[in-house]
């Protein structure tokens, strides 16, 4: 299989009970989180109400300062008792209450790793006083030497000065880990800057300072040295009101980026996220597109359900908003056009994309794998991955699971994706518990008309072989339909199955048959609708389809010729509408090899009849 990781991570503790989650719950975030069991949660993100009479719909951002601070530790108590003993809580909050709630966190056990200064382009203009333009960022772990921290993964590194700043050939192509001061800018800004299809800003709606000393600095890119990618201030333009990232219901909305720093270096695909304070769903939103399971509480009805419906239109895997470095995405106030820019050392345009912006298509199809097996350990019960794609009821089950994950793709596609699974080996940890078998003799009714199906619908370009017939489930049924039409009375599944197990046979019949003699002469033909059938041996035996242009359609072998024979003449009108007018020649064969194939592939290698699956013979058939 190709372009498949093969580090995908498929629980198998299939009996374990597991928190209902990818959703958000409207309720009091305290009670919601003392309902969950124990060490349940890989990381906790948490942007409360910072206490500065901010006008929220059904909650009071002012209470008396003692009051808020007892709330604020009960709730950071309950993040405490929910979290894992390697998990990680993050607490966003303003200049009024950042040091006490960090005191306040240390106090009930969390551990500081960092103190990140969030700072954002827009600040909030304040009376009196320097314009608000950062926010804090606690970072707190239960166990200061047992925690997740991703700082190998290239989603979770940055340019290096080296790169970003000298355009030095000598810096490091994974970059380096963010310092605690961030800058990150969000997607799609509407009246500042509009991010082209490039990535390059437009400067449409900008112009160019006007004190020629450059006293001062618009933005933060102005200056090659300041606000680096390796310090501790982090610069994400908060999500303005114009801004096209913008949900449109919450005015503290976090932009995605920010999250998705926290989410991939914090947690793993599958790990839990939890917002106590959902609000705008970024945090799940971002959670989701990560491939993590998520979990939202929010007191306000109404951001429960624009949140809900932020969620139905995400598919995980999708790409986050924004740039992931808006350093190296940017050019600096005053450059007008991407022909200067190009001509600027260490330009945005002399630079290759970051591997994270590389990585988006290579994220969706990890992302959306890990999602089809976690579907398939949801759903399997113990049975292969082939029963679970040909047993209908059961392939319903599987896709709904995978639909209920929000992956990419129908059922068409994340039936192919198991197969590459189980090709890499990534499902080799689940036990293989219920074997499935359908006897021989019974499958000798019905599996000849399961073969002529699938190739009829080959012949006819409808699929290239048999795996594209049983993973389309539209295909799949238009293969039963047929399938039934000229063997009737077994179950969509028998005929289904029956194909898998005659391609089975036919892999050693295809070496087998290389050692068989010349074979008999067959008989003379007979029209199929004159044929006394009770003239026909219930034994073993061989048989040619064919029409009056003596074209072959069709070599079979069964344990019963007569009853074989009786039956294809009862739907004979079905027959001849695949292959016109019919007539058949047989040969009886030896008991002992009956039900082996091997005659059925030797003389479907001379004859190469039309209805007879060339998949199942090419080894004997290469042409």
């Amino acid at each position: 299989m190709d372009n498949v990781s093969t580090d995908i991570e498929v629980s198998t503790d299939i009996e374990s009970p597991r928190i209902a989650t990818e959703r958000i719950i409207h309720g009091d975030c305290i009670a919601e989180m003392n309902r969950l069991p124990d060490a349940s949660v890989d990381l906790v993100f948490a942007d409360p109400p910072f206490n500065i009479g901010y006008d929220y719909d059904v909650y009071d951002d002012s209470k008396e300062h003692q009051e808020y601070l007892q709330w604020s530790a009960d709730w950071i108590a309950a993040v405490w008792r929910i979290l894992k003993p390697n998990g990680t809580f993050w607490l966003a909050i303003g200049d009024e209450y950042a040091a006490e709630l960090k005191l306040e966190s240390q106090r009930i056990g969390f551990h500081c790793r960092s103190w990140v200064i969030w700072y954002y382009t827009f600040g909030v203009n304040c009376a009196k006083k320097f314009t608000r333009s950062h926010a804090h960022l606690f970072h707190f772990v239960k166990d200061r030497s047992k925690f997740t921290f991703l700082d190998d993964d290239l989603d979770n590194r940055v340019p290096s000065a080296r790169e970003l700043v000298y355009n030095d050939k000598r810096a490091n192509p994974n970059g380096r880990l963010p310092d605690d001061t961030w800058i990150i800018r969000p997607a799609d800004v509407v009246g500042d800057l509009h991010s082209d299809d490039d990535g390059c800003w437009s400067l449409q709606h900008l112009l160019p300072p006007t004190d020629g000393e450059r006293t001062f600095t618009l933005r933060p890119h102005d200056l090659d040295r300041c606000l680096k990618a390796t310090e501790d201030t982090w610069y994400f333009p908060r999500v303005a009101g114009t801004f096209k990232e913008r949900a449109g219901f919450h005015g503290c909305q976090m932009p995605e980026q920010l999250l998705g720093r926290i989410i991939r270096a914090c947690s793993r695909p599958g790990d839990l996220v939890l917002d106590p304070f959902s609000g705008s769903a970024t945090t799940v939103a971002v959670a989701k597109k990560l491939g993590r399971r998520y979990l939202g509480f929010d007191l306000s009805e109404d951001y429960v359900q624009y949140g809900t419906d932020r969620l139905s239109t995400i598919r995980v895997g999708d790409r986050l908003d924004g740039s992931p470095e808006p350093l190296k995405s940017a050019p600096k106030t005053g450059t007008r056009s991407a022909g200067k820019m190009g001509t600027r050392r260490g330009s945005a345009n002399q630079m290759s994309l970051w591997p994270s912006e590389q990585r988006y298509s290579e994220a969706q199809l990890e992302l959306t794998l890990r999602g089809v097996a976690e579907a398939y350990c949801r759903t399997y019960e113990g049975y292969s991955v082939d029963r679970v794609i040909v047993d209908p009821d059961r392939n319903a089950r599987f896709a709904a699971a995978c639909q209920a994950l929000d992956l990419v793709g129908e059922p068409r596609t994340w039936n192919f994706l198991l197969l590459r699974l189980r090709k890499a080996g990534e499902l080799a940890a689940l036990p293989i518990t219920q074997r499935t078998t359908l006897d021989w003799t019974e499958c000798d009714r019905f599996v000849f008309a399961s073969e002529a199906a699938g190739q009829s619908l080959i012949n006819d370009g409808r699929a290239r072989h048999l795996s594209d017939i049983l993973c389309d489930p539209l295909l799949a049924c238009q293969f039963d339909a047929l399938a039934m039409s000229l063997a009737p009375g077994q179950p969509a599944f028998a005929y289904r199955w029956g194909a898998l197990m005659l391609r089975s046979r036919a892999r050693t019949a295809a070496c087998q048959a290389a050692a068989l003699a010349t074979p008999r002469r067959f008989s003379r033909p007979l029209p199929l609708a004159e044929l006394e059938i009770a003239e026909f041996p219930a034994a073993p035996g061989l048989y040619v389809l064919i029409d009056e242009a003596r074209r072959r359609w069709y070599v079979g072998e069964t344990l019963d010729l007569r009853q074989r024979l009786g039956m294809v003449q009862n739907r004979l009108d079905d027959w001849q509408r695949l292959c016109g007018k019919l007539f058949v020649r047989t040969q009886p064969i030896a008991p002992h090899i009956a039900g082996s194939l091997q005659w059925q592939g030797r003389i479907a290698q001379r004859l190469n009849p039309r209805l007879n699956c060339r998949e199942l013979f090419r080894q004997l058939n290469p042409t």
